[in-house]
């Protein structure tokens, strides 16, 4: 008997399909090579799958989420954010607090998420250096680079207290594990403050963005540069004579946040449940080397074993990195970026 399909069908089956046309989610990333690896593997194929309209925006971070709760006119749905820059959003009440019966973070790494931001991305802190400088014998660890004598050359280093201070204490002998007990007090964090000072003047640059660092080892500026491990994988593809290592290296996770007020705040913990899937993290590293917080995401074959050794969380390599602690970024960044500044300009 064939069967038929009643006009009752046809009008849920329209209304459903109504129903995902509906939602919209505004999504503000930072823009370049990185949103458009993001739109790439995750924004783009997810609403592909879900029915859902993504708009993107580029956004210049938290400042912008602040104007906006601040003055009752929130037009973003979902912002991308630094875990640290989250955390200290959540506590001035900028941010909604995410809901994780909806969004599964069963199988995510420790620390790669929080109440407030969902991990999208992996990536780590690491120094790079000028293979025709040091050829075979290039350095290996914090204290190579901070070395100059036995390392002579120009190094750049990041003009931002963020990932500058945990280099300086591994440099200095402190213990991975003991680094952020050290840096627990003013007396620490110029302690760290200090081992820079001492590098200052072999340091050409004090970099103040991704592609900035990138382009200076590129171009052979500089000999060594502290860095975002993404950023030195794409000079590198791009002819610049340069390597990086993981070993010591400080990871942390790029997150998604919903502002305060967000007018598709459900939709967006949809959304956000969708593009934490390991279907679409898996194809983050296709477009940059950064690495899939969602570890199923290193089990589902598209990873290559070649591709999952140049990736931040790859258990191999995350083993070896000291995790970020926005903790302490959210009690003492103030004062140590105070503290930092006035180094810079002495």
């Amino acid at each position: 008997m064939k069967k038929t399909i009643t006009s009752a069908a046809v009008l849920s089956l329209l209304a459903s399909t109504a129903l995902a046309a509906d939602k919209t989610v505004t999504i503000a990333s930072w823009g370049g090579s990185y949103q458009e690896a993001q739109s790439k593997a995750l924004f783009e194929p997810a609403a592909a799958a879900t029915g859902f309209e993504v708009k993107q925006e580029t956004y210049g971070g938290m400042s912008d989420v602040r104007l906006q709760v601040n003055t009752g006119q929130v037009s973003f749905d979902i912002v991308v954010s630094g875990t640290g820059s989250a955390a200290r959003a959540a506590e001035e009440g900028l941010l909604e607090k995410l809901d994780y019966s909806v969004i599964d973070v069963s199988n995510f790494m420790p620390g790669s998420y929080s109440d407030y931001c969902v991990g999208g991305d992996a990536f780590s802190v690491v120094f790079a250096y000028n293979t025709e400088t040091y050829g075979d014998n290039g350095p290996k660890t914090w204290a190579d680079f901070f070395d100059t004598e036995a390392f002579p050359g120009s190094r750049s280093y990041r003009g931002k207290v963020s990932g500058a201070l945990e280099p300086a204490l591994l440099a200095d002998g402190v213990a991975k594990e003991d680094v952020y007990t050290v840096l627990d007090s003013e007396e620490g964090i110029e302690r760290a403050i200090n081992k820079i000072r001492e590098l200052k003047p072999n340091i050409s640059v004090f970099w103040s963005s991704g592609a900035q660092h990138a382009q200076l080892m590129k171009d052979g500026e500089v000999d060594m540069s502290s860095g975002w491990n993404g950023r030195f994988d794409n000079a590198q593809k791009d002819g610049g004579k340069l390597n990086f290592t993981f070993d010591g290296a400080l990871m942390d996770f790029d997150c998604f946040a919903v502002p305060k007020g967000a007018p598709n705040k459900e939709a967006a913990m949809e959304f956000l449940a969708e593009i934490s899937k390991a279907e679409y993290q898996d194809d983050l590293p296709t477009y940059i080397m950064y690495g899939p917080p969602n570890l199923l995401a290193y089990e589902t074959g598209t990873i290559t074993p070649e591709v999952a050794a140049l990736l931040p969380s790859a258990p191999d390599n995350a083993a070896n990195q000291l995790l970020i602690q926005t903790e302490w970024y959210e009690k003492w960044e103030t004062i140590a970026e105070e503290m930092y500044q006035e180094m810079l300009t002495e």
